[in-house]
């Protein structure tokens, strides 16, 4: 049976448990792992997020085609000079994204939350919290499986993949389940956690998926830096009680409608938006054809 948010709520207020709780209960049933093991598998993940969100801030990790890298450090570096414009928690938030942008495409050890493409917008916003809250180990461990369930409703009823969806399908799900995650640990409710999530859902619906040479670097790395804002901000929205006039379920349909309706020059293949650029074509050049 696909999963749907609105079946989310009513087994919450039905079996009285919020939505790590039922991810636990699920996974028990359907694995037949203990609690324990569960929570070390995560564990596990949560310390992958950790290494590749920190792992380019001081040292420029580059990319095997060598198109990308840098850009981690260079953000780390601008929040530390502590002059940034929107603060020093996004300026920290970005600079982690894109460090977890830059391991993926230097095939470095990455946690794919919900894909690859998008690695870099669940840790950041992960760390963002315990940088600035203090959050254990445990209540992160608890709001990734919060994420988890959004993603299962998005991946139950949409898509995941920028070749299907658009990259609305792989930076906005990651976008959603990092709102959600972030309104579980501040303790708001699960309407606002959906809220939340929808709210990233439609500051991101048709952002198509052109990448350079077809490869996950740019504009990626971009947009994982934006994603983690798009989160953090949906979140915040949800929280100040910002009205939001359609579900979660209405919202993942509609990304659904809207990737299916992208040109196939839209969807990953690489030949079309910045894709396709005359600057974006001089770097696949040199970078992946190797023609200069």
């Amino acid at each position: 049976m696909l999963t749907k948010f609105e079946l989310l709520k009513e087994r919450c207020e039905k079996e009285n448990a919020n939505l790590w709780q039922l991810s636990v209960k699920d996974e028990i049933e359907n694995t037949g792992r203990s609690e324990e093991e569960i929570f070390e598998r995560l564990q596990r993940t949560l310390d992958v997020m950790k290494n590749s969100s920190h792992a380019a801030l001081e040292v420029p990790v580059v990319s095997v085609t060598g198109m990308t890298g840098g850009n981690a450090k260079v953000m780390n570096d601008y929040f530390l000079g502590g002059d940034t414009v929107l603060g020093d928690t996004a300026a920290k938030a970005m600079a982690m994204a894109l460090s977890t942008s830059e391991v993926n495409a230097a095939m470095g050890q990455i946690v794919a939350a919900p894909t690859a493409g998008s690695s870099g917008i669940l840790p950041a916003t992960l760390m963002t919290m315990y940088h600035k809250y203090d959050y254990d180990d445990q209540k992160l461990k608890e709001a990734m499986l919060v994420a988890t369930q959004v993603g299962q409703v998005i991946f139950d009823n949409a898509t995941f993949a920028g070749a299907e969806g658009g990259c609305q399908a792989e930076t906005g799900a990651a976008s959603a389940m990092a709102a959600a995650a972030v309104c579980y640990l501040r303790g708001y409710n699960i309407q606002t956690q959906e809220n939340a999530a929808t709210c990233a859902l439609l500051n991101i619906m048709g952002l198509i998926c052109d990448p350079i040479g077809g490869m996950v670097e740019f504009p990626c790395n971009i947009r994982n830096a934006n994603g983690v804002m798009n989160a953090l901000a949906s979140a915040d929205m949800a929280m100040a009680g910002v009205k939001v006039f359609v579900t979660f379920d209405e919202a993942v349909d509609a990304l659904k409608r809207v990737g299916d309706s992208l040109p196939a020059g839209l969807r990953e293949t690489g030949e079309g938006g910045i894709a396709v650029c005359p600057s974006a074509l001089r770097l696949r050049e040199k970078y992946i054809d190797g023609k200069n």
